[in-house]
């Protein structure tokens, strides 16, 4: 029987405890969403300033996410060698330097160069934060402290599109303007990022190590310490119970997770969220949202002021599964925003397909077409922000035994790069070559793949203990 917050000080004290320090965790997750959007208010001033096409311009938002799959892919042998709090210390190394050379590019290519090792840096947040989370929180409240990392994720992304929006206005309405010292905002919109990654370092250094990795590497009397702070009863239990379970299931490696079909049936579920998180088409809104209304008839400005909008919406939905996810579930949300995203995915299609021609070649949408196509996109936002946004993340975190977590973890973040950067890399080519109608028309497709791959492989883990994953 569980005792309530309110009558047991020392239950209160402990989630307040683990709350601090998931959320200092997550700030790895602000600075993943402010990496990956704040190139959407410069991309435009890029193509302009290295005098590309859409090919290349695709390509320098995109091979960022490369270094993300790698990042991703180095965190499981770094984090099983090294613990959770040392790459995270390096993410925010490669984080700060991103932003410090993102904004002094000489050629397109050391501008990609700069934004590769961002990127590495964002994999390595992005597989180490939900595996820490998972890890240090109880088993009755893992998903809302799990969906802190896309809380801060969104939140990142608002703040990149926010300062993109101040900035832009600040120079006079467009990211190629002069705006400080001589340099363009643009430049500006890389540097804003370096105080927050200075930020996540120094709340990194400040976090205990996670105690399963603590017993892992027989530093059993600090793992004691850190359970007490995070239980607050009952350490002794849970200490053998990790223990067990860890002699159980032998030294954690890659090859822990191969299985009949070349991967355990468990890690090729969590590669197909993986990646179907990703054919949905969300990033395509938050780093080509600027771009996508500008070409059907927005100014800069206001397209920047829309992409504002989309990311409170974001924050939003957000909460919103953060209250839900341990009450309601985790699969009845996939499913729920699974079918609104079809729905409003195939508006999208059809608005973009139907949309007459521009003398630019683009659709030119009015009136209520407009409109409809504005509701259209941020309540596809809302869909995916509820579920697929959120919710992934902590199944990968709590989804895989404590043998196979951070290589499976890390395969299926990489696995996640990989897809976006298919996604991104290929939307200004397919828009070019097919029209915005069709290139949505796929994602509807995959969000209607998505529906079905919940409703048949997908098992619910709520209130389940990590001792207790296959």
């Amino acid at each position: 029987m569980s005792v309530s917050p309110t009558s047991n000080p020392r239950h209160s004290a402990s989630i307040i405890f683990v709350l601090l320090i998931s959320a200092a965790a997550a700030l790895g997750g602000f600075l993943f969403g402010f990496d990956t959007a704040v190139i959407n208010g410069a991309v435009i001033a890029l193509g302009d300033y290295f005098k590309v096409g859409p090919v290349l311009v695709g390509m320098s938002v995109s091979l960022a996410l490369i270094g993300s799959a790698f990042g991703a892919l180095l965190s499981g042998p770094v984090s099983d060698r090294y613990g959770r709090i040392r790459p995270m210390l390096l993410a925010a190394f490669l984080f700060t330097i991103s932003g410090v050379g993102s904004g002094l590019p000489v050629t397109v290519w050391d501008f990609i160069f700069w934004r590769f090792l961002g990127g590495v840096g964002i994999g390595l947040a992005s597989a180490i934060t939900p595996a820490y989370i998972a890890e240090i929180s109880p088993a009755n409240l893992r998903g809302s402290f799990g969906s802190l990392q896309q809380l801060a994720i969104v939140v990142g992304i608002f703040v990149a599109m926010l300062s993109n929006y101040l900035l832009v206005d600040l120079a006079g309405g467009t990211a190629d303007n002069v705006l400080w010292f001589g340099f363009e905002t643009w430049r500006w919109m890389f540097w804003a990022e370096v105080p927050p990654a200075l930020l996540y370092g120094f709340a990194a250094m400040m976090i205990p190590e996670s105690p399963r990795y603590l017993i892992g590497t027989e530093c059993e009397s600090e793992a004691e310490h850190v359970l007490g702070r995070v239980l607050g009863e009952n350490v002794r239990g849970k200490i053998e119970e990790i223990k067990l379970t860890l002699q159980t299931e032998g030294k954690a490696s890659f090859s822990a997770i191969r299985g009949r079909y070349g991967l355990k049936p468990i890690v090729w579920i969590g590669l197909g969220l993986s990646i179907l998180q990703q054919f949905v088409g969300i990033n395509v809104i938050f780093y080509y949202g600027s771009m996508l209304w500008r070409s059907v008839g927005f100014s800069e400005e206001n397209s920047l002021w829309i992409t504002v909008i989309t990311g409170v919406v974001n924050i939003v939905t957000t909460l919103v599964a953060i209250a839900l996810i341990d009450r309601v579930g985790r699969k009845p949300l996939l499913l729920a925003g699974s079918a609104g995203m079809v729905i409003t995915l195939i508006i999208l299609a059809y608005l973009f397909g139907q949309a007459p021609i521009n003398a630019a070649g683009h659709p030119s949408l009015s009136g209520t077409a407009a409109t409809a196509a504005l509701y259209s996109a941020n309540i596809y936002v809302f869909c995916f922000g509820f579920s697929w946004g959120p919710i992934v993340w902590v199944l990968l975190g709590e989804m895989f035994n404590n043998r196979i977590r951070a290589s499976a973890l890390a395969l299926g973040a990489g696995a996640q790069w990989v897809a976006n950067f298919i996604v991104s890399a290929s939307f200004p080519s397919l828009v070019q070559w097919s029209g915005l109608g069709f290139t949505y028309s796929i994602y509807a497709f995959f969000a209607a793949i998505s529906f079905f791959f919940v409703m048949v492989l997908v098992r619910e883990t709520r209130g389940r203990e990590l001792e207790d994953m296959e």
